[in-house]
């Protein structure tokens, strides 16, 4: 089993505590590795992932609010 599948098969059993603490320790790798961040500053960081995911969910609001106006 490789170690990211040990992880992923972990995380569901750790209370919300461990989960901010492996949060905050992959957080650290990124910063240190400097992939993948767009702005880190006193509160927190804002990665190329949270980028895309803001704006993927962003153009589905977008188009469901699209469908929900086109005629009938």
């Amino acid at each position: 089993m490789s170690a990211v599948s040990e992880i992923q098969a972990v995380l569901p059993r750790l209370t919300a505590e461990e989960l901010q603490a492996v949060d905050a320790a992959l957080r650290q790798q990124f910063r240190a590795r400097k992939l993948g961040i767009l702005y880190d500053d006193a509160y927190g960081l804002w990665t190329e992932e949270d980028q895309a995911s803001a704006a993927a969910a962003a153009f589905a609001l977008l188009d469901r609010e699209e469908k929900r106006r086109e005629p009938s």
